[in-house]
């Protein structure tokens, strides 16, 4: 009696086991994905047979430090990668991810992508892309119309660092300096992204030339900021604000009427990512593509506009304002490149400089 006891409370067991669903592991950058767009994967993922549940970790992304570690770590099996993470670091991060089978019967959304963003070139291995786009936007200089009329918004990048008008009301991130360089060499006629450039094609002396031509415009820019932001940006009705874009809804909702500055020069723009671990394979594959399918579907990349203030990648969505008034917004010379470590500290120094001149 006492083996069949155990023998019956071993089957039990090992029907439990079998029944219970194994853990897909997301992650991602606080608010792309949302509890009741996890719950509704999960109900698909539960009608097709999949015994997976989508969940978030705990840790929300930061930065191409941060999420290397914990993809090296094994600690996730989906991302949300910011395109030119996946080749930085050397190609490190290129190397925990893997191509995605862009033919597959459970990415059926796939096909609704805009092709612009399907075949970038620092997303691709051996012709095979790295990703799947998700949502992107620009990094810019954003202003409220309940302050200023559109007429009177600065044309031209130098007309903000230059003109008086604007002193102390510009506001820029101080923690995350390339972008204020790609300012400053978009104000010189240069590519944004020239010094990474320059220092890339093996010409350093070149780049530090540069970096000494655009510490003039670097320096005008910093003595009109009014206010530095850390972590995010402060938006105030009277401050032109730089920020990438994510938080503009949240301020619109509280009655603002933020818009992003197009200057003539025009602006770099970003584009994140779901992306695959290596690790994954078989069904526990096929249910990240499941998920992934879900998050390029109409419902979500209609939230990408309207809730992230962000671009859908998505030919589905009803309206994507900055593609309707620029189809030519996902300019590839104007995507964030993989920055080298070398670039990295050059801009550093320029943006150094242009601080203690400030003070």
């Amino acid at each position: 009696m006492i083996r069949k006891a155990l023998c019956v409370c071993a089957a039990v067991a090992c029907l439990s086991f079998a029944s219970a669903e194994e853990s897909l592991r997301i992650f991602t950058w606080e608010g792309y994905v949302q509890p009741e767009e996890l719950a509704e994967v999960n109900k698909i993922l539960k009608e097709k047979g999949y015994d997976y549940k989508a969940e978030l970790i705990s840790t929300y992304a930061e930065g191409p430090d941060q999420m290397f570690q914990v993809l090296r770590d094994g600690k996730a099996d989906v991302s949300f990668l910011t395109l030119n993470y996946i080749m930085m670091l050397d190609g490190k991060i290129a190397k925990l991810i893997q191509p995605v089978n862009t033919g597959s019967p459970r990415l059926e959304n796939y096909k609704q992508l805009n092709k612009n963003l399907t075949t970038i070139p620092m997303g691709m291995s051996e012709g095979k892309p790295l990703y799947i786009p998700f949502g992107g936007g620009a990094y810019g200089i954003w202003a409220n119309l309940n302050k200023y009329k559109q007429e009177d918004l600065p044309v031209t990048l130098a007309d903000l660092a230059q003109n008086a008008k604007w002193k102390g009301k510009l506001s820029l991130t101080q923690g995350q300096i390339q972008p204020n360089v790609a300012l400053a060499s978009l104000m010189a006629g240069e590519s944004p992204f020239a010094i990474n450039d320059l220092i890339a094609a093996g010409k350093r002396n070149e780049a530090i030339a540069l970096s000494e031509k655009l510490l003039p415009g670097m320096k005008a820019l910093y003595g009109q900021v009014g206010e530095f932001w850390e972590s995010g940006p402060k938006f105030k009705d009277d401050v032109l604000t730089a920020s990438y874009g994510v938080e503009i809804s949240g301020e619109n909702a509280k009655g603002g009427k933020w818009v992003l500055v197009k200057f003539k020069e025009g602006q770099t723009v970003w584009l994140d990512t779901i992306n695959f671990h290596t690790s994954l394979s078989g069904k526990k594959l096929e249910a990240a593509e499941i998920f992934a399918n879900y998050f390029i579907g109409k419902q979500v990349q209609e939230r990408v506009v309207n809730g992230l203030s962000m671009v859908a990648v998505s030919t589905l969505v009803s309206k994507n304002p900055l593609i309707d008034a620029d189809p030519n917004f996902f300019n590839n010379k104007m995507f964030w490149p993989p920055y080298s470590k070398m670039a990295d500290n050059l801009m550093k120094k320029i943006s150094d400089d242009a601080m203690k001149a400030k003070k």
